[in-house]
């Protein structure tokens, strides 16, 4: 966008600037040859009057015309009797054709000149003067070169493009300038957007700038803090559905024991436990703080060494060893502790309840600039195919495990790798 601004800013200045020097150069154009002109006329009647003198003789005007070189141009006059002395111009001196006829020997005063007659000859400029000589009309010729006719012109446009140029670099600084002030709020702006859309409910824009800018930022705060409150509203409505229905599976698993099959009672008392355990891992994830939003985060090798910690006293009764391979810390993945201490436990949980006691496991992880793998590997004798699918296991179990773990895994960005003795758990980093 700042780009966009900048590009339109210059744009519009050199349209200005242009519509202005255009016409300025053709004025300082105009200017300079006006100048031109009038400085050759006065050189021209200087040397009329110099002509015009009684006194002087032809070689003295030959002399003067010859000597006179201070200033630009080309002297030359043509006397009464045709003769031109100095440098004539392409095409000759003219013929005097309006000169004072009123001159005599005994004439007071300045001799008599008549007006300046201008004529174009190759792109240069010829300035005539007739005046009135003892021996008759004459005619003083001034001409200018082409470069003789413009000289000083280029300076002036030399200006006129340097103040066009420091325009021009003014607005681009003034642009530069603007476009901060409106782009920056806007890009903050699109950046807590997105950072809304990919879950992190923290996320606020700016109130800054321009008014329409900061109003656009305001709104989407008040977007950002209602999402908030929709997700508070059903978190306590899971968790209050949740907690209903404790009172009913309370009273089930009453009658689960009371049922005089002990067999059959055991088994079905099983299956109220894994779901009495659902249920509080849906509380506990419906009570997290609401700021946590949808892109939580923590430790992986800090949440491993817990529930390893947690699971180590059941290995030791079962003559278990379980071995830790982690990383350096921290290890940061996309996930609430709660959700992936329930997932390992899932895990470590299958290897107990599906190999022999004695089998030994083992924890590994590995990370990378993408992603966290977690394996959890035995040397039991194996998971069977379809394993990790709800509801299929044929090792006499539901299947939820792998599931709950599988479910976790696609939640928080990730997957879940089933193979013959290991589980691999990927994990998204944030």
């Amino acid at each position: 966008m700042r780009r966009r601004i900048l590009l339109l800013s210059l744009g519009l200045t050199t349209l200005v600037v242009v519509g202005f020097a255009v016409p300025l150069v053709l004025l300082l154009r105009s200017t300079t040859v006006t100048e031109s002109k009038e400085k050759a006329r006065l050189r021209a009647e200087s040397v009329a009057y110099y002509v015009g003198d009684k006194d002087k003789t032809k070689n003295d005007i030959a002399d003067y015309v010859q000597g006179f070189t201070d200033g630009p141009g080309r002297i030359s006059v043509r006397l009464a009797d045709g003769t031109t002395l100095g440098d004539a111009p392409p095409g000759g001196v003219s013929a005097p054709k309006n000169t004072p006829t009123d001159y005599s020997d005994d004439h007071k005063g300045p001799p008599k000149i008549g007006d300046p007659d201008y004529r174009k000859i190759n792109g240069g400029l010829a300035v005539e003067i007739d005046v009135g000589t003892k021996q008759g009309p004459a005619s003083v010729c001034l001409y200018l070169t082409g470069d003789q006719l413009y000289d000083g012109l280029t300076p002036r446009v030399l200006v006129v493009a340097a103040a066009g140029l420091l325009v021009l670099l003014l607005s681009i600084a003034g642009a530069e300038l603007v476009s901060r002030r409106l782009a920056r709020p806007l890009e903050e702006t699109a950046s807590t957007a997105e950072r809304l859309a990919g879950g992190d409910l923290e996320a606020r824009a700016p109130v800054t700038g321009p008014a329409e800018v900061a109003k656009v930022g305001a709104a989407l705060n008040r977007l950002a803090d209602r999402i908030d409150e929709v997700i508070a509203v059903e978190r306590e409505s899971v968790a209050d559905l949740s907690h209903r229905l404790r009172t009913p599976l309370t009273a089930l698993r009453l009658q689960v024991e009371a049922l005089p099959d002990r067999e059959r009672a055991e088994e079905l008392n099983t299956q109220v436990t894994n779901l009495e355990r659902t249920l509080t891992a849906i509380i506990s994830a419906a009570r997290r703080p609401q700021r946590e939003g949808r892109v939580p985060h923590c430790d992986a090798i800090q949440v491993t060494k817990d529930r390893a910690a947690f699971w180590e006293p059941l290995f030791e009764d079962q003559g278990r060893d379980l071995t830790l391979d982690l990383p350096d810390p921290p290890a940061m993945v996309r996930s609430a502790p709660e959700d992936l201490a329930a997932a390992l436990d899932a895990l470590v949980e299958n290897v107990v309840a599906h190999t022999p006691d004695g089998t030994p496991a083992r924890i590994t992880m590995l990370r990378s600039a993408n992603a966290v793998q977690i394996t959890v590997a035995d040397e039991g004798p194996g998971i069977p195919l379809g394993a990790g699918e709800r509801g299929r296991s044929d090792r006499g179990s539901t299947g939820l495990g792998l599931d709950i773990a599988r479910r976790y895994a696609e939640a928080t960005g990730g997957h879940l790798t089933i193979r013959r003795n290991e589980v691999v758990l990927t994990l998204a980093v944030p």
